[in-house]
């Protein structure tokens, strides 16, 4: 085998920091919430798990253009409204 040079200590400062990939932020979407409150959080790379409680058209409209515009996804799943920053994806393969 050659020899080559690996610097952990370099390559560790270019990996992504962890506490910046956001996280699951599990809710409840009833209409008492502020809609910059789900916004923010979305700002802030975290994935909303939000259960719905009512009409769910009315409920995520004061949010859900701002999101999709910034990159971000929605879904209906069940009784759940998936939200997701941009750049992640929201994988429904399994569903199928």
């Amino acid at each position: 085998m050659g020899d080559f040079d690996l610097d952990l200590q370099s390559a560790e400062g270019e990996l992504d920091d962890p506490e910046t990939a956001g996280q699951v932020v599990l809710g409840v979407l009833d209409g008492t919430t502020d809609p910059d409150e789900w916004i923010a959080h979305v700002e802030r790379d975290d994935v909303l798990v939000l259960s719905v409680e009512g009409e769910l058209n009315e409920l995520a409209a004061p949010f859900a253009r701002d999101v999709r515009e910034m990159g971000g996804e929605l879904m209906h799943f069940r009784e759940f409204l998936v939200v997701a920053p941009p750049g992640r994806e929201i994988d429904t393969d399994r569903l199928n």
